[in-house]
Protein backbone atom coordinates (compact mmCIF):
# COMPACT_ATOMS: atom_id res chain seq x y z
CA UNK A 1 0.00 0.00 0.00
CA UNK A 2 1.30 3.45 -0.93
CA UNK A 3 -0.20 6.88 -0.45
CA UNK A 4 -0.76 8.91 -3.60
CA UNK A 5 -0.48 12.64 -4.17
CA UNK A 6 -4.27 12.89 -3.71
CA UNK A 7 -4.05 11.21 -0.29
CA UNK A 8 -1.27 13.52 0.86
CA UNK A 9 -3.17 16.55 -0.43
CA UNK A 10 -6.22 15.64 1.67
CA UNK A 11 -4.10 15.08 4.79
CA UNK A 12 -2.05 18.27 4.42
CA UNK A 13 -5.21 20.26 3.65
CA UNK A 14 -6.74 19.10 6.92
CA UNK A 15 -3.60 20.12 8.85
CA UNK A 16 -3.71 23.58 7.29
CA UNK A 17 -7.41 24.02 8.17
CA UNK A 18 -6.75 22.97 11.78
CA UNK A 19 -3.87 25.41 12.13
CA UNK A 20 -5.87 28.26 10.57
CA UNK A 21 -8.74 27.63 13.00
CA UNK A 22 -6.30 27.71 15.91
CA UNK A 23 -4.77 30.97 14.71
CA UNK A 24 -8.20 32.57 14.14
CA UNK A 25 -9.53 31.47 17.54
CA UNK A 26 -6.38 32.69 19.32
CA UNK A 27 -7.59 36.28 18.99
CA UNK A 28 -10.41 35.70 21.45
CA UNK A 29 -8.85 32.82 23.41
CA UNK A 30 -5.96 34.96 24.63
CA UNK A 31 -8.18 37.57 26.27
CA UNK A 32 -8.74 35.68 29.53
CA UNK A 33 -8.59 32.24 31.10
CA UNK A 34 -12.40 32.02 30.86
CA UNK A 35 -12.19 32.60 27.10
CA UNK A 36 -9.29 30.15 26.80
CA UNK A 37 -10.91 27.33 28.78
CA UNK A 38 -14.67 27.98 28.40
CA UNK A 39 -15.04 30.06 25.20
CA UNK A 40 -16.77 32.86 27.13
CA UNK A 41 -19.62 30.55 28.27
CA UNK A 42 -21.75 31.23 25.19
CA UNK A 43 -21.50 28.02 23.17
CA UNK A 44 -24.62 26.41 21.59
CA UNK A 45 -25.66 22.84 22.41
CA UNK A 46 -25.05 21.41 18.94
CA UNK A 47 -21.41 22.54 18.81
CA UNK A 48 -20.75 21.31 22.35
CA UNK A 49 -22.52 17.99 21.69
CA UNK A 50 -20.58 17.35 18.49
CA UNK A 51 -17.35 18.22 20.31
CA UNK A 52 -18.12 15.67 23.03
CA UNK A 53 -18.72 13.01 20.38
CA UNK A 54 -15.61 13.96 18.40
CA UNK A 55 -13.47 13.76 21.52
CA UNK A 56 -14.67 10.24 22.36
CA UNK A 57 -13.93 9.19 18.77
CA UNK A 58 -10.27 8.79 19.62
CA UNK A 59 -7.72 7.01 17.47
CA UNK A 60 -7.95 4.09 19.91
CA UNK A 61 -11.77 3.79 19.79
CA UNK A 62 -12.11 1.92 16.45
CA UNK A 63 -9.24 -0.29 17.58
CA UNK A 64 -10.92 -1.02 20.90
CA UNK A 65 -14.22 -1.91 19.22
CA UNK A 66 -12.39 -4.10 16.69
CA UNK A 67 -10.56 -5.91 19.50
CA UNK A 68 -13.80 -6.50 21.40
CA UNK A 69 -15.56 -7.81 18.28
CA UNK A 70 -12.69 -10.09 17.27
CA UNK A 71 -12.42 -11.59 20.77
CA UNK A 72 -16.02 -11.65 22.02
CA UNK A 73 -18.22 -10.84 19.04
CA UNK A 74 -20.62 -7.89 18.78
CA UNK A 75 -21.85 -8.50 22.34
CA UNK A 76 -18.34 -7.73 23.59
CA UNK A 77 -19.25 -4.06 23.28
CA UNK A 78 -21.44 -4.27 26.39
CA UNK A 79 -18.38 -3.41 28.46
CA UNK A 80 -18.84 0.17 27.22
CA UNK A 81 -22.47 0.13 26.00
CA UNK A 82 -23.56 -0.25 29.64
CA UNK A 83 -22.07 3.18 30.35
CA UNK A 84 -25.04 4.73 28.56
CA UNK A 85 -26.82 4.58 31.93
CA UNK A 86 -24.11 6.81 33.40
CA UNK A 87 -24.51 9.29 30.55
CA UNK A 88 -28.29 9.41 30.83
CA UNK A 89 -27.98 9.99 34.57
CA UNK A 90 -25.90 13.07 33.77
CA UNK A 91 -28.44 14.30 31.20
CA UNK A 92 -31.50 14.21 33.43
CA UNK A 93 -30.03 14.87 36.88
CA UNK A 94 -26.71 16.71 36.67
CA UNK A 95 -26.27 18.75 33.45
CA UNK A 96 -28.37 21.63 34.79
CA UNK A 97 -26.65 21.50 38.17
CA UNK A 98 -23.19 21.85 36.64
CA UNK A 99 -24.22 24.85 34.54
CA UNK A 100 -25.94 26.49 37.55
CA UNK A 101 -22.73 26.27 39.57
CA UNK A 102 -21.06 28.93 37.39
CA UNK A 103 -17.60 27.50 38.07
CA UNK A 104 -14.73 27.39 35.58
CA UNK A 105 -13.67 23.77 36.08
CA UNK A 106 -15.45 20.89 37.78
CA UNK A 107 -12.69 20.88 40.42
CA UNK A 108 -13.92 24.24 41.73
CA UNK A 109 -16.85 22.18 42.96
CA UNK A 110 -14.76 21.09 45.94
CA UNK A 111 -14.47 24.57 47.42
CA UNK A 112 -18.09 25.27 46.55
CA UNK A 113 -19.39 22.11 48.23
CA UNK A 114 -16.86 21.72 51.07
CA UNK A 115 -15.12 24.13 53.46
CA UNK A 116 -11.76 24.64 55.14
CA UNK A 117 -8.18 24.05 54.08
CA UNK A 118 -8.90 20.41 53.36
CA UNK A 119 -11.28 21.46 50.56
CA UNK A 120 -8.52 23.54 49.00
CA UNK A 121 -6.05 20.69 49.35
CA UNK A 122 -8.52 18.31 47.68
CA UNK A 123 -9.01 20.70 44.77
CA UNK A 124 -5.27 21.10 44.22
CA UNK A 125 -4.51 17.41 44.62
CA UNK A 126 -7.26 16.39 42.19
CA UNK A 127 -5.92 18.93 39.71
CA UNK A 128 -2.64 17.02 39.57
CA UNK A 129 -4.23 13.59 39.98
CA UNK A 130 -6.79 14.02 37.17
CA UNK A 131 -5.35 16.83 35.06
CA UNK A 132 -1.85 15.39 34.97
CA UNK A 133 -1.59 11.70 36.04
CA UNK A 134 -4.98 10.40 34.89
CA UNK A 135 -4.90 12.63 31.82
CA UNK A 136 -1.46 11.43 30.77
CA UNK A 137 -2.58 7.78 31.01
CA UNK A 138 -5.63 8.54 28.85
CA UNK A 139 -3.63 10.43 26.23
CA UNK A 140 -0.90 7.78 26.23
CA UNK A 141 -3.48 5.19 25.18
CA UNK A 142 -4.59 7.45 22.33
CA UNK A 143 -0.96 8.05 21.33
CA UNK A 144 -0.31 4.30 21.25
CA UNK A 145 -3.33 3.74 18.99
CA UNK A 146 -2.24 6.58 16.72
CA UNK A 147 1.24 5.10 16.51
CA UNK A 148 -0.13 1.68 15.49
CA UNK A 149 -2.24 3.27 12.75
CA UNK A 150 0.72 5.30 11.51
CA UNK A 151 2.99 2.28 11.49
CA UNK A 152 0.57 0.22 9.39
CA UNK A 153 -0.77 2.92 7.05
CA UNK A 154 2.26 5.22 6.78
CA UNK A 155 5.15 2.94 7.64
CA UNK A 156 6.60 5.33 10.19
CA UNK A 157 7.78 4.55 13.69
CA UNK A 158 6.03 5.42 16.92
CA UNK A 159 8.65 8.08 17.65
CA UNK A 160 8.21 9.78 14.27
CA UNK A 161 4.42 9.73 14.47
CA UNK A 162 4.32 11.23 17.95
CA UNK A 163 6.85 13.91 17.04
CA UNK A 164 4.94 15.12 13.97
CA UNK A 165 1.44 14.90 15.42
CA UNK A 166 2.40 16.42 18.77
CA UNK A 167 3.75 19.56 17.14
CA UNK A 168 0.59 20.12 15.11
CA UNK A 169 -1.96 19.37 17.84
CA UNK A 170 -0.06 21.36 20.47
CA UNK A 171 0.17 24.41 18.21
CA UNK A 172 -3.54 24.75 17.43
CA UNK A 173 -4.84 23.69 20.85
CA UNK A 174 -2.47 26.00 22.72
CA UNK A 175 -3.30 28.91 20.41
CA UNK A 176 -7.07 28.63 20.08
CA UNK A 177 -8.10 27.37 23.52
CA UNK A 178 -11.48 25.67 23.86
CA UNK A 179 -13.03 27.62 20.99
CA UNK A 180 -10.31 26.36 18.63
CA UNK A 181 -10.85 22.84 19.95
CA UNK A 182 -14.63 23.03 19.47
CA UNK A 183 -14.40 24.32 15.90
CA UNK A 184 -11.79 21.77 14.84
CA UNK A 185 -13.82 19.06 16.59
CA UNK A 186 -16.78 19.97 14.38
CA UNK A 187 -14.70 19.56 11.21
CA UNK A 188 -13.09 16.41 12.57
CA UNK A 189 -16.42 14.79 13.46
CA UNK A 190 -17.78 15.31 9.93
CA UNK A 191 -14.59 13.87 8.44
CA UNK A 192 -14.58 10.96 10.86
CA UNK A 193 -18.17 9.96 10.11
CA UNK A 194 -17.75 10.26 6.34
CA UNK A 195 -14.51 8.31 6.47
CA UNK A 196 -15.77 5.48 8.70
CA UNK A 197 -19.05 4.96 6.82
CA UNK A 198 -17.50 5.18 3.34
CA UNK A 199 -14.65 2.84 4.31
CA UNK A 200 -17.12 0.32 5.72
CA UNK A 201 -19.19 0.29 2.54
CA UNK A 202 -16.06 -0.18 0.40
CA UNK A 203 -14.64 -2.97 2.58
CA UNK A 204 -17.93 -4.91 2.67
CA UNK A 205 -18.04 -4.85 -1.14
CA UNK A 206 -14.43 -5.97 -1.68
CA UNK A 207 -14.10 -9.26 -3.61
CA UNK A 208 -12.61 -10.89 -0.50
CA UNK A 209 -15.78 -10.08 1.47
CA UNK A 210 -18.26 -10.11 -1.46
CA UNK A 211 -21.15 -8.21 0.07
CA UNK A 212 -22.99 -7.91 3.36
CA UNK A 213 -24.86 -11.21 3.11
CA UNK A 214 -21.65 -13.15 2.54
CA UNK A 215 -20.00 -11.32 5.42
CA UNK A 216 -22.80 -12.20 7.85
CA UNK A 217 -22.95 -15.84 6.74
CA UNK A 218 -19.19 -16.46 6.74
CA UNK A 219 -18.19 -19.16 9.28
CA UNK A 220 -15.61 -16.83 10.87
CA UNK A 221 -18.34 -14.23 11.48
CA UNK A 222 -21.71 -15.95 11.91
CA UNK A 223 -21.00 -16.99 15.49
CA UNK A 224 -20.09 -13.45 16.55
CA UNK A 225 -23.21 -11.54 15.47
CA UNK A 226 -25.32 -11.79 18.63
CA UNK A 227 -25.91 -8.41 20.26
CA UNK A 228 -26.58 -10.04 23.62
CA UNK A 229 -24.03 -12.29 25.37
CA UNK A 230 -24.45 -16.04 25.41
CA UNK A 231 -26.51 -16.54 28.57
CA UNK A 232 -25.42 -20.19 28.73
CA UNK A 233 -21.77 -19.10 29.00
CA UNK A 234 -21.35 -18.02 32.63
CA UNK A 235 -17.96 -16.35 32.11
CA UNK A 236 -19.21 -14.31 29.14
CA UNK A 237 -22.46 -13.39 30.88
CA UNK A 238 -20.68 -12.13 34.00
CA UNK A 239 -17.95 -10.24 32.15
CA UNK A 240 -20.00 -8.63 29.39
CA UNK A 241 -23.41 -8.09 30.95
CA UNK A 242 -23.83 -8.64 34.68
CA UNK A 243 -20.76 -6.71 35.85
CA UNK A 244 -21.29 -3.71 33.49
CA UNK A 245 -24.98 -3.38 34.47
CA UNK A 246 -24.88 -4.43 38.11
CA UNK A 247 -21.60 -2.79 39.12
CA UNK A 248 -19.66 -0.85 36.51
CA UNK A 249 -21.96 1.95 35.31
CA UNK A 250 -22.65 3.51 38.73
CA UNK A 251 -19.45 2.61 40.56
CA UNK A 252 -16.58 3.48 38.22
CA UNK A 253 -15.17 6.79 37.02
CA UNK A 254 -14.18 6.69 33.36
CA UNK A 255 -13.44 9.60 30.95
CA UNK A 256 -16.68 10.77 29.26
CA UNK A 257 -18.70 8.36 31.44
CA UNK A 258 -18.22 9.92 34.85
CA UNK A 259 -21.14 9.24 37.22
CA UNK A 260 -22.66 12.65 37.86
CA UNK A 261 -20.65 14.20 35.04
CA UNK A 262 -17.10 15.49 35.15
CA UNK A 263 -13.92 16.00 33.15
CA UNK A 264 -14.20 17.41 29.64
CA UNK A 265 -17.94 16.62 29.58
CA UNK A 266 -18.41 18.98 32.53
CA UNK A 267 -16.13 21.50 30.83
CA UNK A 268 -18.46 21.63 27.85
CA UNK A 269 -21.58 21.85 30.02
CA UNK A 270 -19.96 24.79 31.84
CA UNK A 271 -19.21 26.44 28.47
CA UNK A 272 -22.87 26.28 27.36
CA UNK A 273 -25.04 29.38 26.91
CA UNK A 274 -27.43 28.22 29.60
CA UNK A 275 -28.76 25.17 31.41
CA UNK A 276 -30.96 24.04 28.50
CA UNK A 277 -28.03 24.08 26.09
CA UNK A 278 -25.95 22.10 28.59
CA UNK A 279 -28.69 19.46 28.86
CA UNK A 280 -29.32 19.21 25.11
CA UNK A 281 -25.58 18.95 24.40
CA UNK A 282 -25.20 16.02 26.81
CA UNK A 283 -28.30 14.27 25.44
CA UNK A 284 -27.04 14.57 21.85
CA UNK A 285 -23.64 13.25 22.90
CA UNK A 286 -25.10 10.12 24.48
CA UNK A 287 -27.31 9.41 21.46
CA UNK A 288 -24.49 9.88 18.94
CA UNK A 289 -21.81 8.13 20.99
CA UNK A 290 -23.76 4.98 21.80
CA UNK A 291 -26.29 4.64 18.96
CA UNK A 292 -25.21 6.61 15.89
CA UNK A 293 -21.53 5.78 15.55
CA UNK A 294 -20.61 2.19 16.55
CA UNK A 295 -21.86 0.08 13.63
CA UNK A 296 -19.27 1.05 10.97
CA UNK A 297 -16.51 0.01 13.40
CA UNK A 298 -18.34 -3.20 14.27
CA UNK A 299 -18.80 -4.19 10.61
CA UNK A 300 -15.11 -3.54 9.86
CA UNK A 301 -14.19 -5.61 12.93
CA UNK A 302 -16.29 -8.50 11.63
CA UNK A 303 -14.80 -8.17 8.14
CA UNK A 304 -11.30 -8.32 9.62
CA UNK A 305 -12.07 -11.86 10.82
CA UNK A 306 -12.29 -12.98 7.18
CA UNK A 307 -9.13 -11.23 5.98
CA UNK A 308 -7.15 -11.87 9.19
CA UNK A 309 -8.81 -14.86 10.91
CA UNK A 310 -6.16 -15.00 13.65
CA UNK A 311 -3.71 -12.72 15.39
CA UNK A 312 -0.86 -14.67 13.81
CA UNK A 313 -2.16 -14.02 10.29
CA UNK A 314 -2.30 -10.30 11.02
CA UNK A 315 1.22 -10.28 12.46
CA UNK A 316 2.51 -12.09 9.36
CA UNK A 317 0.86 -9.48 7.12
CA UNK A 318 2.65 -6.67 8.97
CA UNK A 319 6.08 -8.04 9.93
CA UNK A 320 7.44 -4.57 10.70
CA UNK A 321 4.99 -4.12 13.58
CA UNK A 322 6.98 -4.50 16.79
CA UNK A 323 5.97 -7.21 19.27
CA UNK A 324 4.86 -4.58 21.82
CA UNK A 325 2.41 -3.08 19.32
CA UNK A 326 0.86 -6.33 18.09
CA UNK A 327 -2.71 -7.13 19.07
CA UNK A 328 -6.28 -7.48 17.85
CA UNK A 329 -6.78 -3.71 18.14
CA UNK A 330 -4.64 -3.15 15.02
CA UNK A 331 -7.29 -4.99 12.98
CA UNK A 332 -9.07 -1.76 12.08
CA UNK A 333 -5.95 -0.07 10.72
CA UNK A 334 -5.02 -3.30 8.93
CA UNK A 335 -8.34 -3.28 7.07
CA UNK A 336 -7.76 0.31 5.97
CA UNK A 337 -4.77 -0.81 3.89
CA UNK A 338 -7.25 -2.22 1.34
CA UNK A 339 -8.75 1.19 0.54
CA UNK A 340 -8.10 2.88 -2.82
CA UNK A 341 -6.37 6.23 -3.34
CA UNK A 342 -8.49 9.20 -2.32
CA UNK A 343 -10.67 7.17 0.03
CA UNK A 344 -7.54 6.10 1.89
CA UNK A 345 -6.61 9.76 2.25
CA UNK A 346 -10.04 10.63 3.62
CA UNK A 347 -10.06 7.73 6.09
CA UNK A 348 -6.50 8.34 7.20
CA UNK A 349 -7.33 12.01 7.65
CA UNK A 350 -10.41 11.04 9.67
CA UNK A 351 -8.26 8.85 11.93
CA UNK A 352 -5.75 11.65 12.31
CA UNK A 353 -8.67 13.96 13.08
CA UNK A 354 -9.94 11.51 15.70
CA UNK A 355 -6.51 11.43 17.30
CA UNK A 356 -6.16 15.21 17.26
CA UNK A 357 -9.66 15.95 18.55
CA UNK A 358 -9.18 13.73 21.59
CA UNK A 359 -5.66 14.89 22.37
CA UNK A 360 -6.53 18.58 21.93
CA UNK A 361 -9.51 18.26 24.29
CA UNK A 362 -7.49 16.35 26.88
CA UNK A 363 -4.74 18.96 26.67
CA UNK A 364 -7.11 21.91 27.08
CA UNK A 365 -9.03 20.18 29.88
CA UNK A 366 -5.87 19.08 31.70
CA UNK A 367 -4.23 22.49 31.43
CA UNK A 368 -7.42 24.10 32.75
CA UNK A 369 -6.92 22.09 35.94
CA UNK A 370 -3.24 22.99 36.15
CA UNK A 371 -3.94 26.69 35.68
CA UNK A 372 -7.26 27.26 37.45
CA UNK A 373 -7.07 24.70 40.24
CA UNK A 374 -3.36 24.55 40.98
CA UNK A 375 -1.31 27.48 39.63
CA UNK A 376 -3.68 30.42 40.23
CA UNK A 377 -5.12 28.82 43.38
CA UNK A 378 -1.88 27.91 45.16
CA UNK A 379 1.21 29.14 43.29
CA UNK A 380 0.26 32.65 42.14
CA UNK A 381 -3.08 33.80 43.54
CA UNK A 382 -2.64 37.24 41.94
CA UNK A 383 -1.84 35.93 38.49
CA UNK A 384 -3.10 38.09 35.64
CA UNK A 385 -5.29 36.66 32.92
CA UNK A 386 -2.38 36.80 30.47
CA UNK A 387 -0.17 34.90 32.90
CA UNK A 388 -2.84 32.21 33.25
CA UNK A 389 -3.06 31.82 29.48
CA UNK A 390 0.74 31.54 29.21
CA UNK A 391 0.87 28.86 31.92
CA UNK A 392 -1.99 27.08 30.16
CA UNK A 393 -0.03 26.99 26.93
CA UNK A 394 3.15 25.78 28.65
CA UNK A 395 1.30 23.04 30.51
CA UNK A 396 -0.25 21.96 27.19
CA UNK A 397 3.22 21.28 25.79
CA UNK A 398 4.45 19.46 28.92
CA UNK A 399 1.35 17.23 29.13
CA UNK A 400 1.76 16.22 25.48
CA UNK A 401 5.42 15.30 25.98
CA UNK A 402 4.65 13.17 29.05
CA UNK A 403 1.78 11.36 27.33
CA UNK A 404 3.92 10.57 24.28
CA UNK A 405 6.68 9.11 26.45
CA UNK A 406 4.29 7.02 28.60
CA UNK A 407 2.68 5.53 25.47
CA UNK A 408 5.81 3.40 24.99
CA UNK A 409 4.92 1.48 28.18
CA UNK A 410 1.44 0.41 27.01
CA UNK A 411 0.46 -2.39 24.65
CA UNK A 412 -3.24 -2.23 23.63
CA UNK A 413 -6.39 -0.10 23.80
CA UNK A 414 -8.03 -2.71 26.05
CA UNK A 415 -5.12 -2.42 28.52
CA UNK A 416 -5.79 1.31 28.88
CA UNK A 417 -9.55 0.79 29.11
CA UNK A 418 -9.15 -1.77 31.91
CA UNK A 419 -6.59 0.31 33.79
CA UNK A 420 -8.75 3.46 33.75
CA UNK A 421 -11.81 1.48 34.86
CA UNK A 422 -9.86 -0.03 37.74
CA UNK A 423 -8.46 3.32 38.88
CA UNK A 424 -11.99 4.74 39.04
CA UNK A 425 -13.53 1.60 40.59
CA UNK A 426 -15.64 2.38 43.66
CA UNK A 427 -15.60 6.16 43.29
CA UNK A 428 -18.71 6.52 41.11
CA UNK A 429 -21.37 6.30 43.82
CA UNK A 430 -19.69 9.13 45.71
CA UNK A 431 -19.87 11.42 42.66
CA UNK A 432 -23.57 10.60 42.25
CA UNK A 433 -24.49 11.21 45.90
CA UNK A 434 -22.34 14.21 46.84
CA UNK A 435 -24.83 16.68 45.31
CA UNK A 436 -27.63 15.35 47.52
CA UNK A 437 -26.13 13.67 50.61
CA UNK A 438 -24.79 16.49 52.80
CA UNK A 439 -22.88 14.05 55.04
CA UNK A 440 -20.23 13.48 52.33
CA UNK A 441 -17.10 15.55 53.03
CA UNK A 442 -13.58 16.07 51.62
CA UNK A 443 -12.22 13.08 53.54
CA UNK A 444 -14.76 10.89 51.72
CA UNK A 445 -13.31 12.03 48.38
CA UNK A 446 -9.70 11.58 49.49
CA UNK A 447 -10.39 8.08 50.82
CA UNK A 448 -12.12 7.02 47.59
CA UNK A 449 -9.35 8.42 45.42
CA UNK A 450 -6.43 6.95 47.38
CA UNK A 451 -7.94 3.50 47.98
CA UNK A 452 -9.00 3.01 44.34
CA UNK A 453 -5.62 4.16 43.01
CA UNK A 454 -3.63 1.88 45.33
CA UNK A 455 -5.77 -1.14 44.45
CA UNK A 456 -5.57 -0.39 40.70
CA UNK A 457 -1.79 0.07 40.91
CA UNK A 458 -1.39 -3.22 42.76
CA UNK A 459 -3.45 -5.18 40.23
CA UNK A 460 -1.72 -3.48 37.26
CA UNK A 461 1.78 -4.27 38.56
CA UNK A 462 0.76 -7.83 39.48
CA UNK A 463 -0.43 -8.48 35.90
CA UNK A 464 2.84 -7.17 34.44
CA UNK A 465 5.07 -9.39 36.61
CA UNK A 466 6.61 -12.49 35.02
CA UNK A 467 5.57 -14.42 38.14
CA UNK A 468 2.47 -12.65 39.49
CA UNK A 469 1.48 -13.11 43.13
CA UNK A 470 -1.87 -14.51 41.97
CA UNK A 471 -4.07 -14.69 38.88
CA UNK A 472 -7.77 -13.81 38.94
CA UNK A 473 -10.27 -12.78 36.28
CA UNK A 474 -10.42 -9.10 35.39
CA UNK A 475 -14.00 -8.75 36.57
CA UNK A 476 -13.00 -9.98 40.04
CA UNK A 477 -10.36 -7.25 40.17
CA UNK A 478 -13.06 -4.71 39.37
CA UNK A 479 -15.48 -6.10 41.95
CA UNK A 480 -12.79 -6.17 44.65
CA UNK A 481 -11.84 -2.58 43.84
CA UNK A 482 -15.47 -1.41 43.93
CA UNK A 483 -16.30 -3.18 47.21
CA UNK A 484 -13.18 -2.10 49.12
CA UNK A 485 -13.22 1.48 47.83
CA UNK A 486 -16.97 1.99 48.37
CA UNK A 487 -16.80 0.52 51.87
CA UNK A 488 -13.73 2.64 52.62
CA UNK A 489 -15.18 6.01 51.63
CA UNK A 490 -18.58 5.36 53.23
CA UNK A 491 -16.87 4.37 56.51
CA UNK A 492 -14.68 7.47 56.29
CA UNK A 493 -17.78 9.60 55.72
CA UNK A 494 -19.48 8.26 58.83
CA UNK A 495 -16.36 8.57 61.02
CA UNK A 496 -15.46 12.16 60.06
CA UNK A 497 -17.21 15.47 60.56
CA UNK A 498 -19.53 16.70 57.81
CA UNK A 499 -19.03 20.02 56.05
CA UNK A 500 -20.31 22.94 58.13
CA UNK A 501 -24.00 23.76 57.75
CA UNK A 502 -23.33 27.28 56.44
CA UNK A 503 -21.34 26.01 53.45
CA UNK A 504 -23.93 23.34 52.71
CA UNK A 505 -26.76 25.88 52.77
CA UNK A 506 -24.88 28.29 50.50
CA UNK A 507 -24.19 25.45 48.07
CA UNK A 508 -27.78 24.21 48.01
CA UNK A 509 -29.18 27.75 47.64
CA UNK A 510 -26.99 28.25 44.56
CA UNK A 511 -27.65 24.88 42.94
CA UNK A 512 -31.26 24.22 43.94
CA UNK A 513 -32.34 27.88 44.34
CA UNK A 514 -34.12 27.25 47.63
CA UNK A 515 -36.34 24.53 46.16
CA UNK A 516 -36.59 20.90 47.13
CA UNK A 517 -33.45 19.17 45.81
CA UNK A 518 -35.62 16.21 44.76
CA UNK A 519 -38.12 18.33 42.82
CA UNK A 520 -39.49 16.53 39.73
CA UNK A 521 -37.52 13.41 40.70
CA UNK A 522 -40.28 11.15 39.34
CA UNK A 523 -40.38 12.72 35.89
CA UNK A 524 -36.57 12.77 35.76
CA UNK A 525 -36.50 9.03 36.48
CA UNK A 526 -39.04 8.53 33.68
CA UNK A 527 -36.81 10.60 31.38
CA UNK A 528 -33.73 8.60 32.39
CA UNK A 529 -35.46 5.26 31.69
CA UNK A 530 -37.10 6.48 28.47
CA UNK A 531 -33.88 8.00 27.14
CA UNK A 532 -31.94 4.83 27.89
CA UNK A 533 -34.51 2.57 26.21
CA UNK A 534 -34.71 4.93 23.22
CA UNK A 535 -30.96 4.95 22.58
CA UNK A 536 -30.61 1.18 22.98
CA UNK A 537 -33.62 0.66 20.70
CA UNK A 538 -32.04 2.83 18.00
CA UNK A 539 -28.70 1.02 18.40
CA UNK A 540 -30.24 -2.43 18.04
CA UNK A 541 -32.73 -1.35 15.37
CA UNK A 542 -29.76 -0.25 13.25
CA UNK A 543 -28.04 -3.59 13.84
CA UNK A 544 -31.11 -5.59 12.93
CA UNK A 545 -31.68 -3.55 9.75
CA UNK A 546 -28.08 -4.41 8.82
CA UNK A 547 -28.67 -8.08 9.66
CA UNK A 548 -31.81 -8.10 7.51
CA UNK A 549 -34.13 -8.88 10.45
CA UNK A 550 -36.80 -6.44 9.30
CA UNK A 551 -39.60 -7.36 11.73
CA UNK A 552 -37.47 -6.96 14.85
CA UNK A 553 -35.83 -3.86 13.36
CA UNK A 554 -39.26 -2.32 12.70
CA UNK A 555 -40.43 -3.03 16.26
CA UNK A 556 -37.30 -1.45 17.72
CA UNK A 557 -37.68 1.56 15.42
CA UNK A 558 -41.25 2.07 16.64
CA UNK A 559 -40.05 1.84 20.26
CA UNK A 560 -37.40 4.46 19.48
CA UNK A 561 -40.00 6.84 18.05
CA UNK A 562 -42.29 6.24 21.02
CA UNK A 563 -39.45 7.12 23.41
CA UNK A 564 -38.78 10.34 21.48
CA UNK A 565 -42.49 11.22 21.73
CA UNK A 566 -42.51 10.65 25.51
CA UNK A 567 -39.36 12.73 26.03
CA UNK A 568 -40.79 15.63 24.03
CA UNK A 569 -43.97 15.47 26.12
CA UNK A 570 -42.19 15.61 29.46
CA UNK A 571 -39.22 17.79 28.45
CA UNK A 572 -40.67 21.03 29.84
CA UNK A 573 -41.10 19.48 33.27
CA UNK A 574 -37.59 18.02 33.14
CA UNK A 575 -36.00 21.33 32.19
CA UNK A 576 -38.10 23.53 34.46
Amino acid sequence: MTLTTLDYTIIIGFFIISLLIGIWASKSAGKSSTDFFLSGRNMPWWLLGVSMVATTFAADTPGLVTELVRKNGVSGNWVWWAMLLTGMLTVFFYAKLWRKSGITTDLEFYELRYSGKIAGFLRGFRAIYLGVIFNIITMAGVCLAGAKIANILLGISQTEMLLYSSIIVVVYSSLGGLKGVLLTDFVQFILAMIGSVWATVYIVNMPEINGLSNLLSHPNVSGKLNMLPDFSNTESLITLFIIPFAVQWWSTWYPAAEPGGGGYIAQRMLAAKDEKNATWATLFFNFAHYALRPWPWIIVGLASLIIFPSLESMNQAFPNLSEEMQGHDVGYAAMMTYLPAGLLGIVLTSLIAAFMSTISTQLNWGSSYVVNDFYSRFINKNASEKQKVVVGRISTVVLMMCAALFSFYLQSAKDVFDLLLQIGAGTGLLFILRWFWSRINPYSEIAAMVISFVIAGFFFINRKLENPFFEIAGYWELIIGVVITTFGWILTTLLTKPTDAKTIKKFEDLIFEGEDKFKNIGVKIVGFITGTIGVYSFLFATGNWIYGKTILASVLTIITLLCVFILLKIWKRISS
